[in-house]
């Protein structure tokens, strides 16, 4: 048996192909966690990634991306991108609330009750709405941003409170270590939060969604549950 992730060690190739390699290897996996392929979204994380290899993404299939930060996609977005949804995957600070409004489709990183009553004030100023996942600290690193996973059920009921925001899920990242089998723990602790969000039956929250897995470990993100995938150096390779 070849070992899981011995695939990606193959000779570069275009950004198409690696889509198209990405989409084979999502498919791979939800077979063997007796999935259909349709049900795992791909965000292609477009961190420090240009607008033009940003539009052969596009032009290759992919219809979600997701960007880090709030100035970084502003600048890229201004640039006149295709149609395309675009997800907040990275912290969101407090005062750069109002511009994600603006440029994003789903905010994936709320990560405290603070932040949830910044998004909602705005939201309720602007006559807006926006769908948010919130994000689980699930490998209990410090440097990690999340409600720790004993809070998140409470804190999430107090979110379906605040108006302009519709709870679709849960987000996490989980510990970067290089086997993926060793991240395993942190997906399933997710979709344990998922689970007891879930029986709490919290008005206005839906759990449509887990988003977790990156480049090094969405397979065994698919075989735990995810929805959503955030892959970036797998499509535009090795970052700067």
């Amino acid at each position: 048996m070849i070992p899981m992730g011995t695939e990606r060690r193959r000779p570069a190739m275009g950004i198409r192909e690696n889509v198209d390699h990405v989409r084979e290897r999502i498919g791979a996996a939800a077979e063997r966690a007796l999935r259909e392929p349709d049900e795992i979204t791909l965000v292609a994380v477009t961190k420090t990634v240009e607008p033009p290899a940003i539009a052969e993404a596009i032009a290759a299939g992919i219809t979600v991306i997701g960007e880090n930060r709030v100035q970084e996609a502003e600048r890229k977005f201004e640039s006149g991108l295709p149609a395309v949804e675009k997800h907040l995957i990275g912290h969101l600070q407090t005062n750069k609330v109002r511009k994600a409004l603006e440029l994003f489709d789903v905010i994936q990183s709320v990560d405290s009750l603070r932040l949830a009553r910044e998004i909602s004030t705005r939201c309720e100023a602007g006559g807006l709405s926006i769908d948010v996942l919130v994000e689980v600290n699930t490998s209990g690193e410090d440097s990690k941003y999340g409600l720790p996973p004993e809070e998140a059920v409470e804190t999430i009921g107090e979110i379906a409170d605040l108006g302009g925001i519709r709870v679709r899920g849960l987000m996490t990242i989980g510990a970067f270590l290089p086997d993926p089998e060793d991240v395993r723990p942190c997906f399933r602790q997710l979709r344990e939060v998922r689970d007891a969000v879930e029986e709490k039956v919290i008005p206005g929250v839906s759990m449509d969604h887990l988003s977790m897995g990156m480049t090094n470990d969405f397979e065994v993100a698919i075989e735990e549950g995810a929805t959503i995938v955030r892959v970036g150096r797998a499509i535009f390779g090795e970052r700067d």
